[in-house]
């Protein structure tokens, strides 16, 4: 379901502390990541369209990951 490469996902993971993973839980959390990637999308794209922009600009990027995450993304 998910466009992301399951390669990249579990680079990502080993990367970031978790020593070994299975392959049903790489492609888990690929669809994890693409469901947030596209909430993410949504909200920049509603951030620029209230500033009447149709180009996602970084403050729309930063704005949509606050009201997503509070701004704990690490």
């Amino acid at each position: 379901m998910a466009d992301l490469p399951n390669a990249a996902v579990k680079r990502a993971l080993l990367a970031n502390g978790v020593p070994r993973i299975s392959a049903s839980s790489v492609t888990l959390a690929a669809d994890a990541a693409q469901e947030f990637l596209a909430r993410l999308a949504r909200a920049a794209a509603e951030s620029a369209n209230v500033a009447k922009r149709k180009t996602v600009m970084d403050e729309d990027i930063v704005a949509a990951k606050t009201r997503l995450l509070g701004g704990s993304l690490t």
